[in-house]
C-alpha cells in the first residue's frame, strides 16, 4: 500500500511484496555522499559511485492504479542501487505507486507530533539529465535511455495533514492539512500572454527567512516552502533520525505561522517579499533564539564543476 497524490489529498492503495522485501532489509549503514544544488536551484547527492538507471517505458495509462510487471522490475532494480550506495535516504520508508509520476517513484513514511499527523513523502527523480549522465542505451519513441551518473535528484519533504483516514478496506487517504488559504492573487499580460500569478515562491521565502538566523543565507535551499496550500518542511538531511526531528521543527514553525497566517497572506499580496515588511519584523521578534541553534554550521558554498557551470554544495 503506498500514497497517490491527488490534489490536495494523498491516497494509499497499492504495495509490493519485493518492494516492501527490499526496503524492509535496508541496514544503518551510513554511505559516504554529499550534497549540492545545480544552478537551476535543483537539489541532488553526490554519490560514491555510480548508479545506473535501466530503460522505463515512455507510455503507460494514469487510469491504471497497478504498474506494470516491466516497470517493476525496472524500478527494483535501480531502487536497490540506491538501497546499496545511499541506504540513509530509503532507511524507514515505504514504496508508493504514482501513475501520473512513474519516473518520480515516490516512497514514505507517517508520523505524529503532538496527536498531528504528518507525512515525510520522498520523490527520486529518474529523468536523465544530457550533461549530468553518460547514456548507455538510447532512448526511443517507447523508451527512457539507459545511462548511468554518480548524481541521484531527489526531493524531501515533510507534509502536516488533517487526518490519515482508512477507508475501503486497506485503502487509506491522507488529507493535506490546508494552512494557507489562496496562493493565486491574479494574472498579467494580454491574448496569449496571459499569465497567472502566484504568491508561492514569496510565501516559501518570507517562511524561511523568518525561522533561519538573521542574515544567514541559504540560497538556493529554502527550508520550509509554500506547497500544497500549506507549510511544508524541504528536508535535506538523510537518516531516519534527521527525518523524525523534521517533523516537531515543522509542527513548533506551523504553531507560530498558523494564528497569523490570514495576516501574511494579506501583506503578501500584490507585493514581493521583503526583509523590511513591518509584519516580518514584528513576527521575527517572535521567533525563540533556540530555533536557530540547529543552523549554527550550515553553510552553502558556490563552485565551478566540470563542465564550468555553478554548483552549489552544503557542508553541515
Amino acid at each position: 500500500m503506498g500514497p497517490v497524490e491527488i490534489s490536495n489529498e494523498i491516497r494509499a492503495s497499492y504495495s509490493d511484496p519485493a518492494m516492501d522485501a527490499l526496503l524492509g532489509g535496508v541496514g544503518d549503514e551510513q554511505r559516504p555522499l554529499t550534497r549540492h544544488f545545480t544552478q537551476s536551484e535543483e537539489f541532488f547527492l553526490k554519490l560514491e559511485e555510480e548508479l545506473t538507471v535501466p530503460q522505463f517505458s515512455i507510455h503507460h495509462d494514469v487510469r491504471q492504479p497497478r504498474p506494470s510487471p516491466a516497470y517493476l522490475a525496472s524500478l527494483l532494480e535501480v531502487t536497490g542501487q540506491v538501497a546499496r550506495l545511499a541506504p540513509q535516504v530509503l532507511k524507514g520508508l515505504s514504496w508508493f505507486f504514482d501513475p501520473t509520476e512513474i519516473l518520480r517513484p515516490g516512497f514514505y513514511r507517517l508520523a505524529t507530533c503532538e496527536g498531528r499527523p504528518y507525512l515525510c513523502l520522498l520523490r527520486i527523480d529518474l529523468v536523465m539529465r544530457p550533461s549530468e549522465a553518460t547514456v548507455i542505451a538510447r532512448g526511443t519513441n517507447d523508451t527512457t535511455p539507459q545511462y548511468r551518473s554518480r548524481r541521484l535528484f531527489l526531493e524531501s519533504t515533510v507534509i502536516p495533514l488533517a487526518e490519515a483516514a482508512e477507508e475501503n478496506g486497506p485503502a487509506r487517504a491522507f488529507r493535506v492539512r490546508q494552512t494557507i488559504s489562496q496562493t493565486w492573487i491574479g494574472e498579467q499580460g494580454r491574448g496569449y500572454f496571459v499569465q497567472g500569478i502566484w504568491m508561492d515562491a514569496d510565501l516559501t521565502r518570507f517562511f524561511s527567512k523568518l525561522l533561519l538566523p538573521p542574515k544567514r543565507s541559504t540560497y538556493p535551499y529554502y527550508p520550509y516552502q509554500c506547497r500544497y496550500k500549506t507549510v511544508c518542511h524541504s528536508s535535506i538531511r538523510f537518516s531516519p533520525r534527521a527525518r523524525a526531528e523534521s517533523v516537531p521543527a515543522l509542527h513548533r514553525c506551523l504553531g507560530l505561522l498558523v494564528p497569523v497566517m490570514d495576516r501574511i497572506e494579506e501583506a503578501m499580496k500584490g507585493t514581493q517579499f521583503s526583509e523590511q515588511m513591518e509584519l516580518f519584523q514584528e513576527l521575527k521578534r517572535m521567533v525563540p533564539a533556540s530555533w536557530y541553534e540547529e543552523w549554527e554550521s550550515f553553510r552553502v558554498e558556490a563552485y565551478l564543476n566540470e563542465s564550468e557551470k555553478k554548483e552549489f554544495r552544503i557542508d553541515d
